[in-house]
């Protein structure tokens, strides 16, 4: 199960070969344009990518977007059951303009403010059901500040995890940071780790991040803390057996950024939930992370490829 913030990802793609006569601004003559999942949607698919059957819960509009969203779920066969549409929001939705195969611009339309209680009572509602009627191996809270994840959302979305002895896993944002006390993995990037626990942000060595981890650790009482470090790969340490492993970045081809943590997460989630050690679900995701950013746009990752380079990487 995902609980987040779902959102559509429009992509407008083309040619520059002027500068505008009205603003020094650059002409983007679009060629093609497309739309894809993104957010809480984009961790959603990259489970279904990878075998999983993933059932995204979450807030949308009662919009035009909102259609476009579920429309591409369905066509890649995957659960809308979880989605409830709102009259009270706008369906969240960001246009990246392209052009020569840069980014130029990202317009986004959005409602941030926190779920109304009418909205949070039909999203926990629905949460539960899904929780007592299906077979759930693993819930992820994806987090992006427009909303779904309240503190009082994300409190009980814990205690059902954790009556039933479900792993729950977070990708954070800085609003309710602190709020996640007791799940099983908790995976913050570097600024996030150190604005989280108000250290430095200079003391960048890995001896250093491993202090902020621990005071983390103390605030949150969870299992895994994996950190993202961008271009330096990703940190992980294991409170249950006390061991931590820095796994350096792959060089890579970078086109572009976007859902790389959605897909890092999704990785590493599936891989603690199959039972493997903090090392295997830090390598796999951290490469995992890497291949989807030589793609355009938030995209799936590739199983069959993912399983190919762990075989060069020598990762069972």
């Amino acid at each position: 199960m995902i609980v987040g913030d779902m959102m559509l990802d429009v992509y407008m793609d083309g040619k520059v070969e002027r500068i505008s006569p009205e603003a020094p601004v650059p002409i983007v003559s679009v060629t093609k344009t497309f739309s894809r999942l993104g957010g809480a949607a984009n961790v959603a698919q990259n489970l279904k990518a990878l075998g999983a059957e993933p059932i995204l819960c979450s807030i949308i509009g009662k919009d035009e977007k909102s259609n476009d969203l579920t429309s591409l779920m369905l066509e890649h066969n995957m659960n809308v059951s979880g989605i409830v549409k709102s009259n009270e929001r706008i369906t969240t939705t960001k246009v990246r303009i392209i052009g020569n195969n840069a980014q130029m611009l990202r317009v986004d339309t959005e409602d941030i403010f926190d779920l109304t209680e009418t909205e949070h009572d039909s999203l926990i509602t629905k949460i539960r059901e899904i929780a007592n009627t299906e077979n759930i191996d693993g819930i992820i809270l994806q987090d992006y500040n427009k909303g779904v994840l309240t503190e009082m959302l994300i409190k009980e979305v814990i205690y059902i995890a954790n009556e039933k002895n479900i792993p729950i896993g977070v990708d954070p944002k800085k609003k309710n940071f602190l709020a996640y006390q007791n799940v099983t993995f908790f995976k913050p990037n570097l600024k996030e780790l150190k604005e989280g626990v108000g250290i430095s942000s200079k003391d960048n060595d890995i001896e250093g991040i491993i202090k902020a981890v621990d005071l983390l650790h103390d605030k949150l009482n969870c299992r895994y803390i994996m950190t993202t470090l961008s271009e330096r790969g990703v940190l992980i340490k294991d409170y249950e057996t006390n061991t931590a492993h820095h796994i350096p970045a792959h060089l890579r081809k970078i086109a572009d950024v976007s859902g790389a943590g959605d897909t890092v997460l999704s990785v590493a989630m599936l891989c603690l939930v199959c039972k493997q050690d903090a090392y295997n679900i830090a390598a796999l995701s951290n490469l995992a992370g890497g291949l989807v950013c030589e793609e355009i746009g938030a995209v799936p990752i590739n199983k069959e490829r993912l399983l190919e380079e762990s075989k060069k990487s020598n990762l069972q």
